[in-house]
């Protein structure tokens, strides 16, 4: 993946890059990840005040983010950090006004010299939305990060895909895949723990669990499970198949999950279970 710091251009937002994500592809198909109804629950846990320093880790296209520096922008001091491992977010978000924003895997957090300086003031809050499931790599390192960049007794406040979460669709991918003989364990991507094996977690970081919430979810696909996959899957699971071995797959996923995600009417949905925690760095 290229390390510029500065993807300002058309194409890096419209298409796809180098770890997979298109932030146009993303809010046409999955605009429920940042919309005011789903984002309500962990922005009410965060509770976000003015003249805080967030850092946003998994910011995304910045819709979240942008609402954060409204409120911490009411008072000197406050700012709005944003950071994800994709180019193609983090120029959909500077074009839609956040200011500080860079790229960098958040399980091993590193700021370029442009940031140094917002790096070395500390933060009182580590925020993250719809992003700490896609660190299986390391999930550990992402707590570890978090310890890095807050002020003591900062803390990190987040929602996730937590156990459960995409259940009968993840199981309908693994099975496509193991049959045509591929390693659906290893190509996996996510990462959804239960309360139990997150708070041990965030224990053996130093941090305090605080809250800790495992709710199911309702989630309407505006594009249909199809739309999803695109998104979510083609550049994950099915990364490196071709094309049409892929399509194959998700036209088998669709027909294996139509009975329980698609309505009479033909209207897609899904069950999420969304794992929502806050914790203290003592």
């Amino acid at each position: 993946m290229s390390t510029s710091n500065n993807p300002t251009t058309t194409e890096s937002v419209d298409k796809p890059d180098a770890s997979g994500w298109s932030a146009s592809l993303y809010n046409k198909s999955v605009p429920f990840v940042y919309s005011a109804d789903f984002t309500a629950p962990v922005l009410e846990l965060l509770a976000a005040q003015p003249g805080e320093r967030i850092i946003d880790f998994g910011c995304g296209s910045g819709e979240v983010t942008l609402e954060l520096q409204k409120i911490v922008g009411r008072a000197p001091g406050g700012v709005v950090v944003g950071v994800d491992f994709s180019e193609s977010m983090i120029a959909k978000a500077k074009e839609n006004g956040i200011q500080h924003a860079f790229v960098s895997d958040i399980q091993a957090l590193d700021f370029p010299e442009s940031e140094k300086a917002q790096a070395e003031q500390k933060f009182d809050v580590v925020f993250s939305n719809a992003a700490l499931h896609w660190c299986k790599r390391d999930p550990l390192g992402v707590l570890q990060s978090a310890k890095k960049v807050l002020k003591p007794g900062g803390r990190i406040v987040a929602e996730m895909g937590g156990f459960m979460n995409c259940i009968g669709v993840r199981g309908a991918l693994h099975r496509a895949l193991k049959t045509r003989g591929y390693d659906p364990v290893e190509r996996d991507p996510w990462y959804f723990p239960s309360m139990e094996d997150y708070a041990k977690l965030l224990v053996n970081a130093g941090f305090t669990p605080k809250h800790l919430s495992l709710t199911p979810r309702f989630t309407p696909l505006p594009t249909g499970l199809g739309g999803w996959l695109e998104v979510f899957a083609r550049h994950s699971l099915l990364a490196g198949i071709p094309d049409e071995q892929a399509k194959e797959i998700i036209e088998e996923v669709l027909d294996s999950c139509r009975v329980d995600c698609q309505d009479e009417s033909g209207k897609w949905a899904m069950v999420y279970m969304r794992l929502k925690f806050s914790a203290i760095l003592e």
